[in-house]
This record gives C-alpha cells, sequence and structure tokens, in this order.
C-alpha cells in the first residue's frame, strides 16, 4: 500500500493537522513521501512553509503542467505538490473524469515510499477523485458527539467508490483527534468508536494540543515548532502506526 488518502467531509476534524504532520514524521522514519495537498484552502502548503505560483495539482490535474515540475522539496525525505485556490474551478472537469488524479500519481509514484493525499472537506469530485486514486483511507474524526454518525457516512461513500471504481480501496484506520482525557465526552466517544469499529479505530490518539494548532500560523509542523509537545509525540507514534498497518496490508 503506498497511496493513503486523509479523508473525511466534516471540517474541523485535524485532517490537514494528519496530514502535514504524518507526512513529516513518515519522513523522519525513514520513509520518501509526497504529500499532495488537494484542498483549495491551501492549508498544508502554508502548513509546510511553502507557497504555490502557477504550477499546482490545479495546473497539474488541467494539463498544463508537467507533474513533476510542480513538486517542491520540503525537507529531507518529504516533498510537496502544492494546492491553489484554483482547485475549486476544477471540480466539473473533475467529476466527468474521476480517475484523474490516479493518473497523475502513476507518473510520479515510483520515487516514493509513501503518497499522502490530503482532501478537502468534502464528498465533491476532488474526494472523489481521492477515493478513487487511494489505496488505503486514514479518517480523522473529533471526539465529539457525532464522530460515529460522520464516519457510517463517509463508509457508504467509501463502498460505492469500492464497488464502482476502486476495488482495492480499504480502510487504513479511524484517527481519534482533539481527545481531551480529562472529559467524559472524550473517552465516552473513544469508548463508542472502539466498541463499534474496534481494530479499525488507531491505538494512538491525538490529543487537544495549544502547541499544534499554533504550529500552522508559524508555517511550520509540529516536527520544528515544539517537538517536545504531547502533539509531537503522538503524531511520530501515529507514523510508527502507520508503518506497521501498510506493512500488514
Amino acid at each position: 500500500m503506498k497511496r493513503i488518502g486523509i479523508v473525511n467531509q466534516k471540517g474541523g476534524v485535524g485532517k490537514t493537522t494528519t496530514a502535514v504532520n504524518l507526512s513529516v514524521y513518515l519522513a523522519k522514519a525513514g520513509q520518501k513521501v509526497l504529500l499532495i495537498d488537494l484542498d483549495p484552502q491551501v492549508n498544508a502548503t502554508s502548513g509546510l512553509g511553502q507557497t504555490a505560483d502557477s504550477e499546482s495539482i490545479y495546473s497539474i490535474l488541467v494539463g498544463n503542467t508537467n507533474p513533476e515540475t510542480a513538486i517542491l522539496e520540503v525537507t529531507e525525505g518529504l516533498d510537496l505538490v502544492p494546492a491553489s485556490p484554483d482547485l475549486v474551478g476544477a471540480a466539473a472537469e473533475l467529476l466527468e473524469n474521476p480517475t484523474r488524479l490516479a493518473e497523475v500519481i502513476a507518473s510520479l509514484e515510483a520515487n516514493y515510499d509513501v503518497v499522502l493525499l490530503d482532501a478537502p472537506p468534502s464528498l465533491g469530485p476532488i474526494t472523489l477523485n481521492v477515493l478513487a486514486a487511494a489505496e488505503g483511507l486514514i479518517v480523522p474524526v473529533q471526539a465529539e458527539y457525532y464522530a460515529l454518525e460522520g464516519v457510517a457516512g463517509l463508509m457508504d461513500t467509501v463502498d460505492q467508490v469500492r464497488s464502482e471504481l476502486n476495488p482495492g480501496l480499504r480502510l487504513l484506520g479511524i484517527l481519534i483527534t482533539m481527545y481531551d482525557p480529562r472529559t467524559l465526552l472524550s473517552q465516552q466517544v473513544e469508548a463508542n468508536l472502539r466498541a463499534n469499529l474496534g481494530e479499525k479505530v488507531f491505538w494512538t490518539v491525538i490529543p487537544r494540543n495549544v502547541r499544534l494548532a499554533e504550529a500552522p500560523s508559524h508555517g511550520k509542523d509540529i516536527a520544528q515548532y515544539a517537538p517536545t509537545s504531547s502533539g509531537a509525540h503522538a503524531y511520530r507514534r501515529l507514523a510508527e502506526e502507520v508503518m506497521r498497518r501498510v506493512q500488514e496490508a
């Protein structure tokens, strides 16, 4: 398994935080990683201290750019294909060609151990392309009351994509984010998710952590900004768990 989509149709669940920091810690663990930012909000791109000029995943998808020329080297072991706000305009074209992203990745992935895809917070054409291209999915869910309902809705879409476009697509894991062990709600949400989904839920839990929230405003990942924070330790553990699950897949 090489292509991993990070997907949740709900915003504010730590999806891009996970994409950025998981990619960093996978690279630190010796993996050659390509992160593709597919969110028109461009948060993964800016969170890694990068900007997109004329060459981005948008210009690649619409056929105006050679994919290799858009790749930015972020740090040792980690490359980025930046996003652009123009991605909003690619929706119609991607709806007509839901495998376009898969074609792009096929031209790039030989040089990488892992390709991470940061999807936008919706179930529109861009996310459909992510589901059609990915081999595995990480689904971040916030430790809140409606977490299980959101997962159920997404998995219905995944089942449809699996039957119609991508039979090899599988769930790598559900990731609980913004977890506060001091609250009964977080404890109940975790217990509920584990009772219903079992081993599909990552053992690693991402805590609610001020440093994680602050890091993007400085254009830094958590390993740069606060390497000894609880958020940094959690994403390091997640990278280790992801690598184990990929090897077992």
